[in-house]
């Protein structure tokens, strides 16, 4: 049992990430100018001048509030850029706004229904700005002592006093255990300028006093040299923790309330339960205490959904708390799953007909050499001059995925022989042990007698 009355929010929480290189690590926007005309090469993205300009106005529109309860879908051949292009938006919208991407299979799960998925992923999308005021104290370190308990004295924790001040006051505060391990932590000394919270003991530390920037005879990196802060020691300001609908849901549907969030046993969140928060929401709007933010959410291979599902995602994009869901596919006329019908992209005409769509286009020659040099780039990999255009002749005759693949092991292969730069040796040895789609259709095609369940029809092109 939980009460409703106030709806539980817990506080942020501070999580280290870790940064991989992946398929598109290298997008860092769309790419465009402050009119929305694309640069040819810019922020990761190649070409595609005239999706990306389309994805500009989605982003304009999204950032004014005015595409909410629509849909964009972005259709092109494998390998297009599809992706790429629902990436960079995501890094145009910025941290604020969230964006969740999920593939089209990931909603047929045992653990839940397909409606619960696809209810789950759209409110995972939909960002609450909850504003609230805190007594904060902000000053500068005069001094800190830290006085230890005797030793065999078992079972006395440490105590201490923190002197800080602003320009206009001094004061001296006594310190417990809990608050010398938080200030440890930080690594606060004489001359930090520091902000407490006082209701969760908080300390962020904003750097250090301008004062004491005679103490450095070599300025060393990372330091940040502020004001001594002007007036109170203690203050009101105004906090806002940014969350999403569904860290709501989960918190206040399961015991142990958003420490399901890091085990990932959310299970099926009751209607009413949704409601409820959705009522208090609205309540905290009309006050002024929240906003809410619509976010993205990007569903990739869109065309492995069924007709149940997309008969839900017609009803949910007409809901008032509706993210903008964007979707890609690179079929062309397809079967939709569940029916025996055909209809372009294997998506309902009834849907379509809500979408803004997006065509992409195959990149040209040039446009794959940049992408390789910008992956080149990305990777940390050094090559030979004429490696770059060995790698685009079997982009040409292969395709881009596996070209980007070629890259790391080529890089392997050169480090193995003690090299500082790969050759085009090494390019030959990776495409050698490395076999492309068309190569291993080829392979299945003539050894075909020698595979077991064989169920291949001789002279026919197989469909990738």
């Amino acid at each position: 049992p939980y009460e409703m009355s106030d709806i539980q929010i817990e506080g942020a929480y501070d999580v280290t990430r870790i940064e991989r290189i992946g398929a598109h690590s290298h997008i860092r926007g769309l790419g465009l100018n402050s009119e929305f005309e694309p640069k040819v090469v810019d922020e990761g993205m190649v070409g595609q001048l005239r999706a990306r300009k389309a994805c500009g106005i989605i982003l304009k529109m999204i950032e004014n509030g005015q595409i909410a309860g629509r849909g964009v879908l972005i259709a092109g051949q494998p390998g297009s850029g599809k992706t790429a292009l629902a990436m960079g938006l995501a890094q145009s919208l910025g941290s604020d706004v969230p964006f969740v991407s999920v593939g089209g299979s990931e909603v047929f799960s045992l653990e839940m229904s397909k409606s619960e998925a696809i209810t789950q992923a759209l409110r995972r999308a939909i960002g609450v700005r909850i504003k609230e005021e805190t007594e904060i104290i902000e000053g500068e370190v005069v001094e800190l002592q830290v006085e230890r308990p005797a030793q065999g004295a078992a079972g006395l924790n440490k105590t201490g006093k923190l002197t800080i001040k602003t320009t206009d006051m001094e004061t001296v505060y006594d310190l417990g255990q809990k608050m010398i391990d938080a200030l440890t932590k930080e690594n606060v000394k004489a001359g930090d300028v520091i902000q407490i919270d006082k209701a969760s003991g908080k300390i962020t530390k904003l750097g250090r006093s301008q004062t004491r920037r005679h103490d450095y005879a070599v300025m060393p990196p990372g330091i940040t040299f502020v004001n001594c802060p002007e007036g109170e020691l203690q203050q009101r300001r105004e906090v806002v923790h940014t969350v999403t609908l569904h860290e709501i849901d989960v918190i206040n549907s399961r015991a142990q309330g958003f420490l399901a969030l890091f085990t990932g046993d959310t299970g099926e969140i009751k209607a009413e339960v949704r409601e409820q928060i959705n009522n208090k929401i609205a309540q905290w709007k009309e006050e002024g205490k929240a906003q809410v933010v619509p976010g993205v959410l990007f569903i990739d291979e869109v065309h492995m959904l069924d007709i149940e599902c997309f008969s839900f995602l017609n009803r949910a994009m007409e809901s008032d708390m509706a993210p903008i869901i964007m979707m890609a596919s690179n079929r062309g006329h397809a079967t939709i799953r569940g029916t025996n019908q055909k209809s372009p992209h294997g998506i309902p005409m009834d849907l379509l007909d809500r979408l803004l769509i997006i065509p992409t286009e195959p990149y040209s020659g040039d446009d794959l050499k940049k992408i390789i040099r910008i992956r080149l780039n990305e990777e940390g990999v050094e090559v030979e001059p004429v490696v770059e255009e060995i790698l685009s002749k079997i982009c040409q005759t292969t395709s881009l995925r596996h070209t980007i693949h070629l890259i790391s092991a080529a890089d392997l292969v050169a480090k193995r022989r003690k090299a500082t730069k790969v050759a085009a040796v090494d390019i030959q040895e990776a495409y050698r042990l490395f076999k492309d789609k068309n190569e291993s259709a080829s392979y299945l095609s003539d050894n075909s007698d020698e595979f077991l369940f064989n169920d291949a029809q001789p002279d026919v092109e197989m469909a990738i």
